[in-house]
């Protein structure tokens, strides 16, 4: 299976993208919610420039991706403590005497 491209458009310029095959949505999403962002942000700060534009937008959501790398890493080691607290506890249910 080889890439195909896909025609995208982010602050109103159309742009082929080199994509898997199955994943052409999930890329129009990735799209769409990139220029949602860069527009959103365009009208908040007045930053017009392009370039900085989407140097913030990167710099977003490379934050966001370590919050959500974080969150699970705290979660899973939630998840770890109380899977050795329910063990010791069933440990020590199971040498009771009787």
């Amino acid at each position: 299976m080889s890439n195909h491209a896909v025609e995208i458009e982010i602050l109103g310029k159309l742009t082929r993208v080199n994509c898997p095959p199955g994943q052409e949505e999930s890329l129009r999403q990735a799209a769409l919610d990139l220029d949602n962002r860069l527009k959103e942000m365009n009208e908040r700060t007045k930053v017009s420039n392009t370039e900085k534009l989407l140097t913030i937008a990167a710099l977003n959501v490379c934050y966001e991706l370590q919050q959500i790398k974080s969150e699970k890493n705290n979660n899973q080691d939630q998840i770890s403590k109380r899977i050795e607290q329910l063990s010791a506890s069933l440990d020590e249910a199971l040498n009771l005497p009787k």
